[in-house]
């Protein structure tokens, strides 16, 4: 590549790259709500792991445009070997566990990525189905190991870096989670900011064409498919860890129905899009709950047919003028910060 225009990709990726207020003042509120929302940290906690999990989808979907009905499946096998490592003694640190379970969906994923390489999107969303009940009946069929329909009881989580112990209020878990989001969320901004992050949208604009100008297109989709593998079994970890306690439910088909709909809420192709989507989704979920335990998900589903009908871009257009005044807002607050718009979802992004 000529200099001048290596320059230039550099100087695009590190503008892209900067921060914008709006992201210090999200990343402000998440940390202001372990003071002052004590009260909350159980839902919030959810809501912590649940945005890890939708980022996890929102690298290979909005990234990468690989579709997937299974994403569950290294979700389920994080949250296994979590609660495995913990109740037998394998991994004792739950920081350490966390990462071998992360490490153990890896693996899944970099095995079944080939599968979900071949065909099209149809094809794609049947295969990765397919894993996540295949993977459901392996741990319904080893009892003796994962507890069968029972789910594995008897998990004992150790003190975080031995001083930090769960309590039944979530107090350590929230900001045990917050800050694994936090982490992971950097881990995948610097990513998709990079070379490799611009090759991705390359390879989701037009695979041909990015194979025509020598971007390994494969090898670019087993790479961030089993990345996104390896977040997912990160927050399935969180959720045992947690609650100490693992079951057939974390491979179920709901569960990678509602992380489509956390993305369809909050938007893909930008990385705030899943975390968006789970505080809204988990506080709608919440709140219709408490109103009608019965209908709740109907409501939730009438949103989403009300989103699918607008159109996201006629909402953004409604809220436009508070968008406006909060960057206003922040702008005096935070007058050094880069704009605000590096913080939103470039053009072309954010479906």
């Amino acid at each position: 590549m000529p200099a001048p225009l290596t320059q230039q990709v550099a100087y695009y990726v590190a503008t892209r790259a900067r921060w914008g207020r709006l992201e210090y003042v999200f990343w402000l509120a998440a940390l202001a709500s372990v003071f002052l929302m004590p009260g909350r940290h159980l839902i919030l906690t959810e809501i912590a792991w649940l945005g890890l999990f939708a980022l996890s989808l929102d690298l290979i979907l909005g990234y990468a445009g690989i579709i997937s009905l299974g994403h569950a499946a290294f979700f389920g096998v994080g949250s296994y070997a979590a609660a495995l490592f913990a109740k037998y003694g394998i991994i004792t640190e739950p920081v350490l566990a966390l990462v071998a379970a992360g490490l153990a969906a890896a693996v899944l994923g970099f095995a079944t990525s080939f599968l979900v390489l071949r065909g099209s999107d149809l094809t794609r969303l049947m295969v990765t189905l397919g894993v996540a009940l295949i993977m459901r009946e392996i741990a319904n069929q080893i009892p003796d190991l994962t507890g069968g329909a029972d789910g594995l009881q008897g998990v004992i989580v150790a003190p975080i870096l031995g001083m930090f112990q769960f309590d039944i209020f979530g107090h350590v878990g929230y900001v045990y989670c917050l800050a694994v989001l936090f982490v992971f969320f950097l881990l995948a901004r610097r990513i998709v900011y990079s070379p490799f992050g611009l090759s991705l949208r390359a390879v989701r604009g037009n695979p041909l064409r990015a194979a025509s100008i020598g971007i390994p297109v494969n090898a670019r989709l087993v790479a961030i498919y089993t990345l996104a593998a390896f977040y997912a079994g990160v927050a399935g970890a969180l959720l045992a860890q947690t609650t100490s306690f693992a079951s057939l439910d974390v491979f179920s088909f709901e569960r990678s129905a509602d992380l489509l709909l956390v993305l369809i809420i909050g938007g893909t192709g930008y990385l705030y899009g899943g975390l968006i989507g789970a505080v809204i989704f988990k506080l709608m979920q919440d709140w219709i709950a408490n109103l009608t335990p019965q209908y709740w998900q109907f409501w939730i589903g009438l949103v989403l047919v009300l989103i699918v009908l607008i159109g996201r871009d006629r909402i953004g257009q409604w809220t436009g003028g508070v968008r406006l005044l909060a960057e206003q807002i922040v702008r005096r607050l935070i007058p050094g910060a880069a704009p605000a718009a590096s913080a939103a979802a470039p053009p072309g992004e954010g479906h």
